[in-house]
């Protein structure tokens, strides 16, 4: 056990900018990029023309092998793909290792855990100032629960049981208890409109919903009558506003259920199989409709069987690990973590409060001091920012003291991750910057004894990973996709590196596919953990799923020599140039923002035209209830604008040109990034300013911060042309040209 240790000094926390760190992570969710674990990614990368050129070079280039035929419909549970909600596939069993692991239902795997630790517990929220608790014992009995409330309402085998709200027991449990009454659990985005969430409830033909509250309850009653199979709607939170017909309170929802005899859904849970569908994760369409990506039983409970075996998580009766839950439960990464991984092990799952990524995620960590931790990229930036705005408001005495210790842990942590963790002892120096710093820090931030923190759902900034690991805080990145079942590769402490998404998991494999000269290309999966297929959607699966079952996942990337994995890009994200030269954008977005931190957001342009342009935004304040972003730059721009010379507080003062300082200094932060360039065609001509910062209610971004790239093309298609209209001249104000 990892004892707390005395708070200290507080001013030497502020020193390295700790003190109230996380005060501020509205915007805090997943960027779009190049490592998403994402679902979508892969099978739109071959539907647009205008990556023909790439198609050509990665699957069919001269002297490579081609890629295998498309899969043919499957004869029901002899093949590895489905596409049909009752269907069955053969699993992709081993002989030895984690591939011959015994396969799971999820009740299977639940009862085990109950068995071993029914008292330990299992779930925690908070009501007012005081944290309750449930037991393992009490979380199946109440899932058993509502998985008869769920039948006595309707639920018909293989149907959706949709749930639209921010993470709770509620949510849980009806995940958890509609897969046990043989129904489809299916999280829908609380982002979602309307007419988003009639299409989900439509594709798994929902009987019932389970809603947060009366504001995403009017988004189902506006198209109710456009759901033929629905038959009930709940809400588990807030008093109902209104009463209507088969539209039930939780507390009337579960009286139904323990009214209920146990018979009929023990007869459903004993005729279910680990090699079919129990759940649904939606792609969040930033490419098209989203497609519904079917998960067995043995997915869900093999992944979580062989990645917690591989991250070493702890049983419970060894020492509980405690998990906190904020991340979007329709994604596939925060129910693995938050869901299937601590049941695995009994863990604890603490809920964070609705309002976590407006702030308060900073409080509930410092409460809950987890074990395991997992931060998209743009947490972990906030805290940066954060930390970084606090720091620079130090005593000089107390920033060279923060300094020092920075540069100790970076080079001690470095030579760590060069020998694979095998530090036989740790210098003097660092020893002394633990006690002085970094303890503190950790202590801080609610991770003291957190001895894993994560990062996935899109790429992170070298300089951020660099700057944790100065801070002797590791971020392990991971990578996967809802195909997978969540995780493809996972960095461990004895196993990273700075960039790398970690090796693969045991019992699969990876495979780049027709790779090029440097060994870059087409990243495939394959393992128990890949998907059955998507539902109903027989020409999707055919572009995803191989003829041999290997996945293909439409992002590029490669291996070193010790096999640790780099994303460098995704196939539908290639810019082709009209010269015919292919250019992932990411790696130069991340660029620029990295030479010029002002920037919130950057988009390359240029498919089929002569030159590299780009489309900035500017850091700014985000309005908390709805997402929106504002006109006031962020204290940290601010204080960036401060340090250029200019007065701007404001987006709208700098958009446009009319901070000539301001321009000045991103023209120099471009510069220096097009000076890396490999070649002239990779060099950004061009570029402007954004009136307002791209952001989910503005459309730009999808439901988990996705940039969805067409969209954008759209919405800017005036500000775009301009770019290209104006003749290139070093004189024009919005944009002068590169000096070199």
């Amino acid at each position: 056990m990892i004892l707390m240790d005395h708070a200290g000094d507080a001013s030497l926390l502020q020193s390295c900018g700790t003190a109230n760190s996380l005060a501020s992570l509205e915007d805090a969710t997943a960027e779009s990029t190049a490592n998403e674990s994402s679902e979508e990614k892969s099978a739109c990368s071959r539907e647009e023309q205008s990556n023909a050129k790439v198609e050509q070079r990665i699957h069919t280039e001269s002297g490579a092998t081609a890629r295998p035929n498309s899969l043919s419909l499957p004869i029901k549970g002899t093949d590895l793909w489905t596409l049909h909600r009752d269907g069955e596939v053969k699993l992709r069993m081993g002989e030895s290792g984690p591939e011959a692991e015994p396969p799971l239902t999820v009740n299977q795997m639940f009862t085990s855990t109950v068995q071993r630790f029914g008292n330990y517990n299992a779930l925690s929220w908070k009501e007012g100032e005081q944290w309750k608790t449930m037991t393992y014992n009490d979380y199946y009995k109440t899932c058993r629960t509502a998985a008869k409330g769920f039948l006595k309402l309707g639920l018909e085998r293989y149907h959706g049981v949709g749930i639209l709200g921010f993470n709770s027991v509620e949510w849980f449990i009806a995940d958890i208890g509609a897969i046990l009454a043989g129904g489809f659990a299916v999280g829908i985005y609380t982002t979602n409109s309307p007419e988003a969430c009639q299409y989900v409830a439509e594709n798994c033909q929902a009987n019932i919903l389970v809603v947060e509250n009366h504001k995403q309850l009017q988004k189902i009653l506006q198209v109710q009558d456009k759901l033929p199979h629905l038959k009930a709607i709940i809400q588990y939170k807030d008093e109902l506003k209104e009463k209507k017909p088969n539209l039930y309170t939780w507390a009337e929802f579960m009286k139904l259920g323990r009214d209920e005899p146990d018979a009929q859904l023990d007869d459903i849970i004993s005729s279910q199989k680990p090699n079919q569908c129990c759940t649904l994760i939606y792609t969040s369409g930033t490419t098209g409709q989203p497609k519904g990506v079917m998960l067995s039983h043995d997915n869900l409970t093999w992944t979580a069987f062989v990645t917690g075996q591989d991250v070493s998580l702890t049983d419970a009766d060894k020492l509980q690990e405690v998990i906190v839950s904020y991340l979007p439960l329709s994604h596939i990464a925060a129910q693995m973590i938050d869901v299937w991984l601590p049941m695995k092990a009994g863990g604890v799952t603490y809920f964070a409060q609705p309002d976590a990524l407006k702030g308060s995620l900073a409080n509930t960590l410092r409460e809950i001091r987890p074990t395991a931790f997992m931060g998209v990229p743009r947490v972990w930036e906030k805290m940066q920012e954060k930390m970084k705005s606090i720091g620079a408001k130090s005593s000089t005495v107390r920033r060279k003291v923060a300094s020092w210790a920075k540069d100790v842990g970076l080079q001690t942590n470095l030579n760590k991750m060069e020998l694979n963790g095998n530090l036989s002892r740790k210098p003097l120096n660092y020893r002394l910057a633990k006690c002085l710093v970094f303890r503190k820090v950790r202590k801080a931030l609610g991770l003291d004894r957190c001895t894993r923190c994560y990062t996935g759902a899109a790429p992170i900034t070298k300089d951020t990973l660099e700057f944790f690991l100065s801070l002797d805080i590791p971020l392990f990145e991971l990578y996967g996709m809802s195909e997978s079942s969540g995780p493809q590769t996972i960095s461990l402490p004895d196993a990273f590196r700075l960039t790398s998404c970690g090796k693969v998991i045991p019992g699969c494999k990876t495979k780049i596919f027709n790779p090029d000269v440097d060994g870059n290309g087409e990243i495939c999966f394959w393992g128990r953990h890949v998907f059955m297929g998507y539902l109903n959607m027989p020409d999707k699966t055919e572009e995803a799923l191989d003829s041999d079952g290997w996945l293909h996942s439409g992002d590029l990337g490669k291996h070193d020599q010790d096999n640790f994995l780099f994303i460098t890009g995704r196939i539908k994200e290639l810019i082709i140039t009209a010269g015919g030269e292919n250019i992932p954008p990411v790696p130069i977005e991340d660029a620029v923002k990295e030479a010029v931190p002002l920037i919130s957001n950057a988009m390359l342009i240029g498919d089929k035209r002569k030159f590299l342009s780009m489309l900035l935004t500017i850091k700014c304040q985000v309005n908390n209830e709805t997402g929106a972003p504002e006109d006031e730059q962020t204290p940290e721009a601010v204080e960036l604008c401060r340090k250029l010379g200019s007065n701007s507080t404001r987006v709208s003062e700098i958009a446009g040109g009319r901070d000539r300082v301001v321009y000045a200094a991103i023209q120099e932060g471009i510069n220096r990034v097009n000076e890396k360039a490999t070649s002239n065609a990779q060099r950004i001509q061009k570029w402007t300013v954004l009136e307002k910062d791209f952001s989910i209610p503005g459309g730009e971004l999808g439901p988990t911060m996705k940039l969805k790239r067409p969209v954008v093309m759209k919405m800017y298609k005036d500000q775009i042309e301009n770019i290209y209209k104006e003749v290139l001249t070093p004189t024009t104000p919005d944009n002068p040209l590169p000096s070199k």
